[in-house]
C-alpha cells in the first residue's frame, strides 16, 4: 500500500524565543521486507541556523536544529511518500511463557534490536507492582508468549477507555493506568509495562495510521496525530510481533513506522530546549493518504 503523509507541528510562544535546540524524530522509517521510503523531506519556518541529520542508536532517523535568531512562530512540516507491505499473520510458535527467560539468556548480543534493551525499566517507564498484578491476572505459564502479548492488549483495550483530554505528553504510565483513560500513548506505556513486568522484551513504536478506513469499517481511534503502539519480543523463532493496545489488533499495513525505542523518550517527534519566558501554544495535524 503506497501512502502519501503529511505532518505540521506549530509552535507560538508568548514572547519571542531567543535560541532553541531541537532533535525531530519525524521521517517515516525503511524496514526491509516490511516498509520503504520513497521519498521524504522536512521543512522548516524559519529555516534553522543549523541542522544536522543522523541516525541514532536505535536507527532512528533524526533532523538536529539550532536556533540562534529571535523568533515567535515556530513550524515543522513532513511530506513523505510510504510503501507499506501487508504482512501475515504467522503460526505461533512461540515458546510457552514460562520458557521465555531461558530463550532470552541464549540472546549474547548488544545489538540496538536485540531483546535485552527492552527488558528493565526505562527513563520514562518505570515499572510497578500494579503493572505485575494486572498482567498476571489475564496470562497463564503455560499460554505461549505471543498469546500472552495479545491477551494483554485486548485485556488493556477492554479496561481502558480512549479519552484525548485524559492525560497530558508527560502523564506518568501509573497514573493513566490508574484512572483507567488515556491515548495512544498511555495504553503502549502501560502495556509495555505489563509485558516488562511478565519478562517479556517490550517496546515503544510511534508513527502514523492511516485515517481513511477501508469501506464499511470503522475509522481507528488515534488518527488525527502521530500513533504510538507496542513492540514484543516472543522467542527466538518469532522474534519481535507489534500490537495496537488503542485498537486492540495486531498492526499491519495501515500503520506507518517513524521511530522504535524502549519508550516515548526516546521516539519523541519533537524534543529540545528554548530560550524563552511565559507560555506556547501548539498544533498538531496529520494526514495520511492511501494512493
Amino acid at each position: 500500500m503506497l501512502y502519501d503523509l503529511n505532518l505540521e507541528i506549530s509552535y507560538k510562544y508568548a514572547s519571542p524565543a531567543n535560541a532553541g535546540l531541537h532533535a525531530l524524530r519525524l521521517m517515516p522509517a525503511t524496514i526491509s521486507g516490511e516498509q520503504r521510503l520513497l521519498a521524504g523531506q522536512i521543512h522548516l519556518q524559519p529555516g534553522p541556523s543549523e541542522r544536522h541529520d543522523r541516525v541514532d542508536f536505535f536507527g532512528n532517523a533524526v533532523t538536529d536544529v539550532a536556533y540562534r535568531k529571535p523568533h515567535s512562530e515556530l513550524t515543522f512540516k513532513l511530506k513523505a511518500r510510504v510503501d507499506r507491505t501487508a504482512m501475515p499473520e504467522e503460526l505461533d510458535i512461540s515458546p510457552p511463557l514460562r520458557q521465555l527467560a531461558k530463550e532470552l539468556s541464549g540472546v549474547q548480543s548488544l545489538a540496538p534490536k536485540e531483546p535485552v534493551h527492552f527488558l528493565a525499566p526505562s527513563p520514562r517507564l518505570p515499572l510497578d507492582p500494579a503493572f505485575a498484578v494486572y498482567a498476571e491476572e489475564h496470562v497463564s505459564p503455560d499460554m505461549s508468549t505471543l498469546a500472552a502479548v495479545e491477551a494483554i492488549g485486548k485485556a488493556l483495550n477492554a479496561d481502558l477507555k480512549f479519552d484525548a483530554d485524559a492525560t497530558t505528553v508527560d502523564t506518568p504510565a501509573l497514573e493513566a493506568f490508574e484512572r483507567r483513560h488515556g491515548v495512544c500513548q498511555d495504553f503502549s506505556h502501560i502495556m509495555i509495562a505489563c509485558l516488562r513486568s511478565l519478562g517479556i522484551p517490550a517496546g515503544y513504536i510511534s508513527g502514523f495510521l492511516r485515517t481513511i478506513p477501508p469501506k464499511g469499517q470503522p475509522r481507528l481511534e488515534g488518527a488525527d496525530a502521530m500513533h504510538a503502539w507496542v513492540r514484543a519480543w516472543c522467542g527466538i523463532e518469532v522474534g519481535w510481533i507489534e500490537y495496537d493496545p488503542t485498537n486492540a489488533l495486531r498492526v499491519g499495513q495501515d500503520h506507518v513506522v517513524v521511530a522504535r525505542g524502549r519508550d516515548y523518550g526516546d521516539v519523541a517527534p519533537v524534543k529540545g530546549v528554548l530560550r524563552t519566558a511565559g507560555g506556547q501554544t501548539t498544533s498538531h495535524k496529520v494526514d495520511v493518504i492511501p494512493l
